[in-house]
C-alpha cells in the first residue's frame, strides 16, 4: 500500500486508467468479432459499415496509447484485407 498521499493518488489513477483501457480493448475485440461475423454471413454493406467503425475505434485507442500505433495499423490492415478479399469476387 502507498505510504504517501501522492503515491496513493497515483495508485488510484493507475487503477482508473487500467479499467478504462481494458474496456476499450474489449470493445475493439467485440467490433472485430462483429465484423468477421458479417463477412462470414456475406453481408457486404454491414461489413463495410463495421469496418469503418472498427477503424475509427482502433485509431482512437491508438491515439490514447491503449494500443501501440504499429499494433493498431497492423490490426486495421489485417481486417481490411480480410473484408476486401471476401468481397473481391
Amino acid at each position: 500500500m502507498a505510504n504517501h498521499k501522492s503515491a496513493a493518488k497515483r495508485a488510484k489513477q493507475s487503477n482508473i486508467k487500467s479499467e478504462r483501457n481494458s474496456s476499450v480493448r474489449n470493445a475493439v475485440r467485440t467490433w472485430e468479432k462483429k465484423l468477421r461475423k458479417a463477412v462470414s454471413d456475406k453481408d457486404q454493406k454491414l461489413a463495410q459499415d463495421l469496418l469503418k467503425s472498427f477503424m475509427s475505434k482502433i485509431d482512437k485507442a491508438a491515439k490514447k496509447s491503449i494500443f501501440h500505433s504499429a499494433t493498431a495499423s497492423r490490426k486495421i490492415a489485417r481486417v481490411s484485407k480480410y473484408v476486401h478479399e471476401a468481397f473481391a469476387k
